[in-house]
């Protein structure tokens, strides 16, 4: 949890110090491409850098900002903890199929139940259920094995769809600003019947438009987080199937020391 709490404060200090600096760049940027004898959008009173053009964009606009934020702030903490969590290390813990296999082999169900106990997780969840329909045979082990780990699997990709919805929200949220913004714009234009020039016009269309930006920003990253682990999330299922066929297949060696290993027959032909 401290751990946590520090990479947290670490990556809090890195987006401040990013944000200056893109803050001064811009500036610089813009310093810099202006022709000989035009001035500045801060020598005219006009927002320069992108946080003055955030607050001049109304408290609309600041408000969509700070959906914006937390938002991509509630996607930083879950590609954060869903890095953390949805590991190999922690999906299928080094050596427990080997040891189920093992134990599966000489016979002992008792120490595969204890060393499955022993070790929550997405595999030990899987073994377990196998497990308890042994009496049914190796057809019922490996059907009760395939439905805990298609549960397993729909739980962890519940779990990652979260940063899909943001990053399908938030470019919604930044154009709701945006059209607000367009509409404030255009409001002006009509309150002065006309005598609003196309400079102020321009203004106002542009702090609107940052909202849209914003929501891309968040979004972007959020697409390409969720693509990234679903694929992750896919390729350990696949492993952990793998791994639960290799672990239980000694049973298939033990099918006639079952107690019950009759097929159900089949049912009557109408007709």
């Amino acid at each position: 949890m401290r751990f946590g709490v520090i990479i947290r404060c670490k990556f809090l200090a890195c987006a401040i110090c990013l944000w200056q600096a893109w803050n001064s760049s811009v500036a610089f940027a813009q310093e810099a491409m202006l022709p000989e004898g035009v001035t500045s959008s801060a020598e005219d009173g006009l927002p320069q850098s992108f946080l003055e053009i955030i607050l001049a964009g109304g408290w609309v606009g600041l408000a969509i900002i700070f959906v914006l934020v937390g938002l991509s702030l509630t996607a930083a903490y879950l590609v954060f903890e869903h890095l953390m969590t949805i590991r190999r290390s922690a999906l299928m813990p080094p050596g427990l199929g080997d040891q189920v296999r093992a134990s599966l082999a000489a016979g002992r169900l008792n120490e595969v139940n204890k060393a499955c106990r022993s070790k929550p997780c997405l595999l030990s969840f899987v073994l377990l259920n196998g497990l308890g329909e042994i009496e049914g045979g190796w057809l019922a082990v490996e059907k009760a094995a395939e439905d805990a780990l298609a549960e397993q699997a729909a739980r962890l990709f519940r779990k990652i769809e979260y940063l899909s919805v943001i990053g399908n929200i938030a470019p919604m949220v930044g154009l709701l600003g945006t059209v607000v913004g367009m509409i404030l714009a255009f409001q002006k234009v009509a309150d002065t019947q006309g005598a609003a020039g196309a400079g102020q016009l321009a203004e106002g269309i542009y702090q609107a438009l940052v909202t849209t930006v914003g929501g891309l920003i968040v979004a972007i990253p959020s697409l390409g987080a969720f693509a990234v682990l679903r694929n992750w999330v896919d390729q350990l299922v696949a492993e952990s199937a793998y791994v639960v066929q290799h672990a239980l297949a000694p049973l298939k060696r033990l099918r006639s020391e079952l107690p019950d290993q009759k097929s159900p027959e089949p049912p009557p032909i109408e007709g």
